[in-house]
């Protein structure tokens, strides 16, 4: 993990929450919504796509919560090793199709 970010950090979050109260508790009720048990996904499917998402955005953070939070639904390493492999080839088609807006964007410069 970078040397700026460690688990522990997460212990500022009431602080965080404290300084923007309205927007804090509009993202929580969000995250908390996205996170709910009893909807058409269930609680590991819900992790693993976090964690793919963790992977893509490159969130230390959401790396930590999401694999343990995998883990703890039954996810398994090689469940884990597939979400890393498909958010990678996800992420380099987004990739690709930018280079191809880019070839356009050039033409038509």
């Amino acid at each position: 993990m970078h040397p700026y970010q460690h688990p522990e950090d997460l212990r500022l979050t009431p602080e965080l929450v404290q300084l923007a109260p309205v927007e804090a508790k509009a993202f929580l009720a969000f995250d908390h919504a996205a996170r709910r048990d009893g909807g058409h996904l269930d609680p590991k499917t819900r992790e693993l796509i976090s964690l793919a998402v963790a992977l893509t955005t490159q969130c230390a953070y959401c790396l930590d919560v999401h694999t343990r939070g995998a883990k703890r639904q039954g996810a398994t390493r090689e469940e884990l090793a597939e979400v890393a492999l498909v958010a990678s080839a996800v992420r380099a088609g987004g990739t690709l199709g930018h280079a191809l807006l880019a070839l356009k964007l050039f033409d038509a410069a």
